[in-house]
């Protein structure tokens, strides 16, 4: 009693012991930028949306898989078997990454207004990059799990992180992901990224996010005006094309495009993940990873599996003499692995060594994406003349025939009787291996639609992995199961799990 008599009166003003309190870590406009800078890397986790994520996207898809149902519990192999569990460990630190850089966002922009900045443009690039990144995050989460918990403020405390768990409609999700955007293209942040800033966002990266958001609006979400949300996405994807700083697409070499001695001087890249060459931890493994045992190719370091997989389905939908086939896959003529795998990032250089360092960037934004993006735009609106200028851009940088000639070969409108999937088809082969597909069939596609799609096509194209277990419940993840035991009424499951 004695002692407790003497305390001072701040001993006993206790504080919140799951509070955490980063206000006092943002005193200078640099303190942000590291802030900011420290959303950015978290893009490079193999749980997040870097060039090790194809996990949640390609591996969906019909491009590629695994046929492996052994490694790591086969939970991996869940994924494009279509027996995705709650449970998978996979799945649920991919959300806890998403919503990690979410968290980071949240850090910045609500903190951001307590910090002094001298140059008023400053303080606005910071937020608009911040935005742009939280956005690119809810796209991701919305396509993948539908309604999502919705957080844009900083979570201090465990009354606050339990405030927020529940899941909000997505209409609410894809308003809050435009709102940023648009709010983000009220800044002074350069139209694109060069030089120091190539890796950051620009206005082309930000309108080239905002048409793909409104496009998936249009063709993926009930209720919304399509015509309007498409016209919204013709302005954006248009506003983007026409900050490119090349006269043609043809004049850039496909190759080009993933030669890791041009990755800063490409001009189709509008927004990357840069990697360092030669660096242990900065660098990227992309070239080595899909290296195929008894192959040089990708990587000067030793290859002991099959190295990237990749779908006879895919295989057979390269058109004869499509050049982009010859660059994106490779047959492997080893005793032991007998069979295609990824080529299209390679770094064989004495830089990058037989550790497999490559320097590789990641490519999330290029303006044949773009290009196409508007030609489905178009086809979508009912112009499909302009759609098939769109699409012949892309051919032609290829060396494939225009599409008024090629809908002369039997064998090509056989395969492609519409517009509809011949744009499809040109996505496929000019993005494959890029984490497109899987969001591209959504689009293209009504649920009903793509169970009909995936289970048209030959198993003995796919391996192992059953196309007979794709049901209309797989156009969803589960939402993770320690996520939806938190609250099984706010955080209902997505139906079929």
């Amino acid at each position: 009693m004695l002692a407790g008599t003497s305390c001072k009166e701040d001993f006993l003003t206790l504080t919140n012991p799951n509070a955490i309190e980063l206000g006092t870590s943002f005193r200078s406009p640099d303190d942000v930028l590291l802030a900011v800078n420290g959303i950015y890397q978290s893009l490079r986790s193999s749980n997040n949306i870097g060039e090790n994520s194809s996990l949640w996207t390609d591996e969906r898809s019909d491009d590629t898989g695994r046929n492996d149902n052994q490694s790591n519990a086969g939970e991996p192999f869940q994924f494009n078997d279509f027996s995705l569990l709650p449970s998978n460990t996979y799945l649920k630190s991919h959300w806890v990454s998403l919503y990690g850089t979410i968290s980071r966002a949240n850090v910045v922009l609500s903190n951001i207004d307590n910090v002094t900045f001298a140059d008023a443009n400053l303080k606005k690039q910071y937020s608009a990059e911040a935005k742009f990144l939280r956005a690119l995050m809810y796209f991701h989460l919305v396509r993948k799990w539908g309604d999502v918990p919705l957080v844009t403020t900083q979570l201090k405390t465990a009354d606050d992180v339990a405030a927020s768990t529940f899941r909000v409609k997505q209409a609410e999700v894809y308003a809050q992901i435009i709102k940023d955007l648009s709010e983000a293209l009220d800044s002074n942040i350069p139209d694109r990224a060069t030089g120091a800033t190539i890796g950051r966002t620009s206005k082309a990266a930000i309108n080239t996010l905002l048409g793909q958001v409104y496009l998936t609006m249009a063709t993926t979400v009930t209720g919304v005006d399509k015509t309007a949300t498409l016209n919204q996405a013709k302005t954006c994807l248009t506003a983007a094309y026409n900050m490119k700083t090349f006269a043609t697409l043809a004049a850039i070499p496909y190759a080009d495009v993933f030669d890791v001695t041009k990755k800063a001087t490409c001009p189709e890249l509008i927004f990357q993940i840069v990697n360092k060459q030669g660096d242990p931890t900065y660098s990227s493994s992309l070239a080595a990873n899909n290296q195929a045992k008894g192959e040089t190719i990708n990587s000067l370091k030793p290859a002991a599996g099959s190295g990237g997989n990749v779908t006879p389905d895919l295989i057979k939908d390269y058109e004869t003499g499509d050049p982009r086939m010859t660059w994106s896959v490779k047959f492997a003529n080893d005793a032991i692995v007998k069979d295609y795998f990824i080529t299209k990032y390679r770094d064989a250089s004495a830089a990058a060594s037989n550790l497999g360092y490559g320097g590789n960037d990641w490519i999330l934004m290029r303006y044949a994406d773009v290009i196409l993006m508007l030609a489905e735009v178009n086809m979508q609106l009912g112009d499909n003349a302009t759609a098939i200028q769109y699409l012949d851009m892309v051919r032609a940088r290829a060396g494939m025939p225009a599409y008024a000639v090629s809908v002369l070969n039997p064998a090509y409108t056989a395969k492609y009787p519409t517009l509809k999937l011949a744009i499809l088809h040109e996505r496929r082969v000019e993005l494959a291996f890029e984490h497109k597909r899987w969001f591209d069939l959504l689009r293209f596609f009504t649920t009903e639609e793509l169970v009909t799609y995936f289970k048209s096509k030959s198993q003995a194209d796919f391996g192992i992995a059953k196309l007979s277990n794709f049901s209309t419940k797989d156009r969803y993840y589960p939402i993770p199961f320690d996520e939806y035991k938190l609250d099984p009424v706010k955080m209902y499951q997505n139906p079929g799990y």
